[in-house]
């Protein structure tokens, strides 16, 4: 098929450096980027080979990574800091002073110059490795049932989440890196994980609006991107947030005005391919996602024994397009461009001596 103008589809590779096969589906014309996991990573060397080796396929591939902090960390190891948990941000927040007045409201203060240091360590030592881009930060709040969730949030109060996550972005962009919100309009409420099951939101939406929602409006200046959640609300729609027009179209592009790229969570989940009581194929919940306003679509860990799934996936897609399933959209490529870097990484060894970098880890909680 011809080139397309929007490239929309990001895959992965089984192991840590680019077979052939590899090669061949990162140039497909509608692979956007690709995502990382920790298979993927030996030490900081081969990742930045790997890396390079991606961009010379394309260089305006997405190169991205699950990489928040606490337990969804992908790189651990050689010299990668450990970024605490977002949940440690917003218990600072609440520390204020223990009760001097001499200190009253300092924890808040603390808490969002940590949380500018834990974005500007995260993107930038990302970014030496040749990484552009890691979906964060999580968005959600804490009510203290989804353990998916958990101490991936910053905390239960909407306020206290939209101004710690304004300054972790404050921080990747310090770093030249962009962000992600997730999960819209919030998964914290549901205990069910969508990686195995269907969650279910059974609150309206004025309710969801005014609580796990509120972040995103507050963040309009500075999110480039956000990752819908795979969780039904009924008395919204009777599709997940990633497949409905209502929520991503009309609720989030419309009422709250977010121009930034839109992102589907992982296609192989679960609560990802299940439509109208069935369950759907790849290509079809791709399909689907794209139509509802995803620019973006991901597709995780079907690279593993041979990769003949991305191939039909690839191959599906291609076909789908061919028969006006899906459309290219140019706006959906100016998106996934826009959250290229802008500026060139700094060496490793150049920003383990930053006094910048330096000062930042020691502001870490």
């Amino acid at each position: 098929m011809s080139p397309s103008i929007h490239a929309p589809l990001i895959i992965d590779i089984a192991g840590k450096q680019l077979t052939d096969a590899d090669r061949r589906r990162l140039a497909h014309p509608l692979v956007g980027g690709m995502i990382l996991f920790t298979r993927n990573w030996d030490n900081r060397e081969q990742l930045l080979e790997l890396c390079a080796d991606i961009k010379a396929v394309r260089a305006d591939l997405l190169i991205c990574v699950d990489h928040e902090g606490g337990r969804v960390q992908r790189f651990r190891t050689d010299g990668f800091t450990h970024i605490p948990a977002m949940r440690a941000f917003g218990e600072l927040w609440m520390d204020d002073g223990k009760g001097s007045r001499h200190r009253e409201g300092s924890g808040a203060m603390r808490a969002m110059d940590a949380a500018t240091a834990a974005g500007y360590v995260l993107g930038s030592e990302l970014r030496s490795c040749g990484v552009d881009f890691s979906f964060t930060p999580v968005l959600d709040l804490d009510w203290g049932e989804s353990g998916v969730i958990g101490d991936r949030s910053f905390g239960r109060d909407p306020r206290v989440v939209a101004t710690l996550a304004r300054s972790l972005m404050q921080g990747l962009l310090q770093a030249g890196m962009a962000n992600c919100g997730k999960h819209f309009p919030g998964h914290g409420f549901v205990k069910a994980d969508s990686h195995t099951d269907i969650p279910v939101d059974k609150r309206g939406l004025k309710a969801i609006l005014a609580d796990d929602a509120a972040p995103y409006p507050w963040l309009s200046t500075v999110l480039t991107s956000v990752m819908p959640a795979h969780v039904i609300y009924p008395k919204v729609d009777q599709r997940p947030a990633g497949f409905s027009q209502k929520w991503l179209q009309d609720i989030l592009r419309g009422q709250l005005r977010f121009d930034g790229a839109i992102f589907s969570d992982d296609l192989s989940m679960e609560g990802a391919r299940r439509l109208n009581g069935s369950v759907i194929g790849y290509a079809e919940a791709a399909c689907a996602a794209l139509n509802a306003g995803c620019d973006l679509v991901l597709l995780c860990n079907q690279s593993l024994e041979g990769g003949e799934i991305v191939d039909s996936f690839l191959a599906d897609m291609d076909r789908a397009l061919a028969a006006g399933k899906w459309q290219a959209d140019e706006n959906g490529e100016a998106r996934r461009i826009a959250l290229l870097p802008e500026t060139l990484p700094q060496p490793w060894d150049e920003l383990m001596v930053q006094p910048a970098y330096m000062h930042a880890l020691d502001l870490l909680p």
